[in-house]
C-alpha cells in the first residue's frame, strides 16, 4: 500500500505540471487582455462601445460566480461523510485547472480575433459556467475516480461542454442565460454517462450508504452550502443577461423560485421519509433544484408567480427523485449516482428547458416590451418567427443530451483503462491518497 500511495502521488504531481505547462504555454502564444477590459487604445477592428458595461458590470458579477463555483460546490461535496474531505480539496484543484483550460478553448471558440484569445470578464464568467458543469458531473462519479481520473475528465468535459455550448448558443441561438441546458443538464447527464461506464458490481453495495449523514459536521456543511446558494446563485443565474433589466428579471425569478422549492420540500419529504421534518442536505437539494429550473426562463418570466410554480414542481422532483429515480438508476441502468445529480440537476434543467419553450411561445412584444430584443435578439429583428424560435428551444435539449451521453461515453471509457485505475483497496480509500483523514471522525 506505501508504494501504491506514493506511485499516486508521483503520477498526479507529474500530470498537475503537464498540465499547467501546457496552459502556460498556450496562454503566452495566444492570450491577450481584451480592449474592452482596459483603458487604452481600442482597434478598429473590434467594435468597444460596450467597454464600459464590461467593466461596470461584469467585474461584480465574476465576483459573485466565482464565488458561488468556488465555496459553494465544495461546500456541497463536503457533507459527505466517507469523501466530504478529499472531495472539497479535489474540487479546488478541478476549478483551478478547468478554468485556465476553459478560457482557452472557449477562446477558440468565441474570442478568437487575429490569431489571438482576448480575454475579458465575461470570458471569466463563462469559464466559471463550463467549470460549474465539470463539478456538476464529479458529483455523479464521487468516490469511484482518483484525482488523476478527475483531472482528465475535467479536460475532456470543458472541451465537449464548450462545443455545445457554442453550437446552441452561437449558432442556433438558443436562450440560455442561466444555463439550464449548457451547465445542469449537459452537467448532469455527462457525468451520469461517465458513471455508468465506470460501474462496478461488487462496489455497488458500498455505495447505497453514500448519503447517508453521517453527523453534526456534516449538517454544518450542508447549512453554509445552501446558504452560498441562496445568497449567490441569483448572480449566477443572471450572470449573462445583457442588460440590468434583464437581469432584475432574473435575480428576483430566481429566489421566488428558491422559495417555493424550499416549502415543497417541507410538504413531500415527511410524506416520504419517516422524518417529521426534511434533513439540511434534502433542502440543499431543493434548493438546487430551484435555482437550475430558472436558468432558462429565469430572464422569460413576466410574473413572480410563474417562478413560485416552477421552483415549486421542481422542488417535489428532487424528493420524488431520490426516492424512486435514483433505485431505478442503480438497480436497472447500473448508474451509481453518488451525489444524485439526476435528481437535483438533469431533471429540474429538463423542466427548465421545457419551461423556456413554452415561455418562447407567450414571447410578444406586448408581454415583453423593450426587453424582447434582449431576451430574443432574432425574434426582435424579424429574422425568426416565433414558432421557429420555440422549435430551437425545444431541439437544444435533445442535442445537448445527445452531446453530454456521447462526450460521457468516450470519457468514460478513456477514464476506464488500467493505467489509470486505481488498485481496488487504494480505490475505496483514495481520498487519503493525497490528504490523510480520519474516516471515522468524518
Amino acid at each position: 500500500m506505501p508504494e501504491r500511495t506514493a506511485a499516486s502521488r508521483l503520477r498526479l504531481c507529474g500530470l498537475c505540471f503537464l498540465l499547467q505547462i501546457l496552459n502556460i504555454l498556450l496562454f503566452a502564444v495566444f492570450a491577450r487582455y481584451s480592449p474592452e477590459s482596459s483603458p487604452g487604445h481600442c482597434p478598429p477592428q473590434r467594435d468597444c462601445s460596450q467597454r464600459n458595461q464590461d467593466s461596470g458590470l461584469q467585474r461584480p458579477r465574476f465576483r459573485d460566480v466565482h464565488t458561488q463555483v468556488l465555496l459553494s460546490f465544495g461546500l456541497l461535496l463536503a457533507f459527505l461523510g466517507r469523501y466530504g474531505p478529499g472531495s472539497a480539496a479535489v474540487s479546488i484543484l478541478i476549478v483551478a485547472f478547468a478554468i485556465q483550460w476553459a478560457l482557452l478553448v472557449q477562446g477558440f471558440f468565441t474570442f478568437f480575433l487575429n490569431g489571438k484569445i482576448y480575454m475579458g470578464a465575461q470570458s471569466m464568467v463563462s469559464a466559471d459556467f463550463c467549470t460549474a458543469a465539470v463539478l456538476i458531473s464529479t458529483g455523479a462519479v464521487l468516490g469511484r475516480v482518483n484525482p488523476i481520473q478527475m483531472l482528465l475528465l475535467a479536460l475532456l468535459e470543458v472541451t465537449v461542454c464548450t462545443l455545445n455550448e457554442y453550437i446552441l448558443l452561437s449558432l442556433m441561438g438558443v436562450s440560455d442565460s442561466g444555463r439550464s441546458l449548457t451547465v445542469h443538464t449537459f452537467g448532469a447527464y455527462f457525468g451520469l454517462m461517465v458513471s455508468r461506464v465506470l460501474y462496478q458490481p461488487h462496489k455497488d453495495e458500498r455505495k447505497r450508504e453514500e448519503r447517508q449523514d453521517m453527523g453534526h459536521q456534516t449538517d454544518v456543511f450542508a447549512v453554509l452550502g445552501t446558504i452560498y446558494l441562496w445568497i449567490f446563485w441569483p448572480s449566477f443565474t443572471s450572470s449573462t443577461t445583457a442588460h440590468e433589466n434583464a437581469e432584475n428579471w432574473a435575480v428576483l425569478n430566481t429566489y421566488f423560485s428558491l422559495v417555493a422549492s424550499t416549502v415543497a420540500t417541507f410538504v413531500l419529504s415527511p410524506v416520504l421519509y419517516e422524518e417529521s421534518t426534511p434533513r439540511m442536505v434534502q433542502i440543499q437539494d431543493a434548493t438546487l433544484a430551484g435555482v437550475a429550473v430558472m436558468g432558462m426562463a429565469g430572464e422569460m418570466l413576466v410574473t413572480p408567480f410563474g417562478a413560485l410554480i416552477a421552483g415549486f414542481l421542481a422542488g417535489l422532483i428532487s424528493p420524488l427523485g431520490f426516492r424512486f429515480f435514483s433505485p431505478f438508476l442503480r438497480s436497472r441502468l447500473k448508474i451509481q449516482d453518488t451525489c444524485g445529480v439526476h435528481n437535483i440537476h438533469g431533471l429540474p434543467g429538463i423542466l427548465g428547458a421545457l419551461l423556456g419553450t413554452l415561455l418562447t411561445l407567450l414571447a410578444t412584444a406586448d408581454t415583453f416590451g423593450d426587453r424582447l430584443e434582449l431576451v430574443f435578439p432574432l425574434m426582435a429583428q424579424g429574422s425568426r418567427a416565433v414558432t421557429g424560435q420555440a422549435f430551437i428551444q425545444l431541439s437544444a435539449l435533445p442535442l445537448t443530451l445527445l452531446l453530454a451521453a456521447l462526450g460521457g461515453f468516450v470519457t468514460g471509457a478513456i477514464l476506464k483503462t488500467k493505467m489509470l485505475r486505481s488498485p481496488p483497496d487504494a480505490q475505496y480509500l483514495e481520498n487519503t491518497v493525497l490528504w490523510e483523514v480520519k474516516l471515522g471522525n468524518c
